[in-house]
């Protein structure tokens, strides 16, 4: 039962990314499935901060769904935005400092397996996820860092069809930084409008 649950969950995670790169707000909701999918697939694998994290997707699906959807928002010309350095870096300390904290906190209180990996996976994915959200482009460089490390932490617990999906994840991510950067700068020359 738990491997079409991790199947299904899959074929709605690709989706998402790739209503994602084409700024389609299908996003959202083809996301919340899959977020809520993945809730049961991580409890049996006993990825607690993955777990805790699809926790909060649920919560960042909607906040996501409402704000490229608000009145002012059009979703066929969603406005790409970019952070300055000093705001991607803090960004990543926020994300370093939080997952030594979870990882920490799930070593000495749980049986979680392979705690700092799953911590790195899940702090950072929540940054990367509020950027998404913000339509901030540098999502895609975290996005690309949280594949990495996932696809290696999945392959190690054996779940195999969720450490495909990460790689695939990692091949659109890629993708999704140069179509995005490519509209950025479009957007910046005025050739498009935003």
């Amino acid at each position: 039962m738990m491997a079409w649950i991790e199947l299904a969950a899959t074929a709605f995670g690709f989706l998402c990314v790739v209503f994602t790169i084409a700024r389609s707000v299908w996003c959202w909701p083809t996301g919340l499935v899959q977020v809520f999918l993945f809730i049961f697939v991580f409890y049996d694998a006993k990825l607690y901060s993955d777990l805790l994290l699809h926790v909060v997707y649920v919560f960042l699906q909607f906040y996501g769904w409402y704000y490229w959807t608000r009145p002012k928002a059009n979703p066929e010309s969603l406005i790409i935005q970019t952070l300055t350095l000093r705001e991607f870096v803090s960004w990543c300390i926020i994300a370093g400092v939080g997952t030594i904290g979870l990882g920490w906190s799930m070593a000495q209180w749980t049986d979680a397996s392979l705690p700092y990996p799953d911590a790195f996976t899940t702090v950072t994915s929540l940054v990367a996820q509020f950027l998404l959200a913000r339509r901030q482009l540098q999502n895609w460089i975290l996005w690309i860092c949280v594949d990495i490390v996932a696809i290696w932490v999945y392959f190690t617990k054996e779940l195999n069809a969720t450490a495909m999906l990460y790689v695939a994840f990692l091949v659109l991510a890629c993708i999704g930084l140069v179509v995005w950067n490519r509209r950025l700068s479009q957007q910046r020359t005025g050739r498009i409008a935003t």
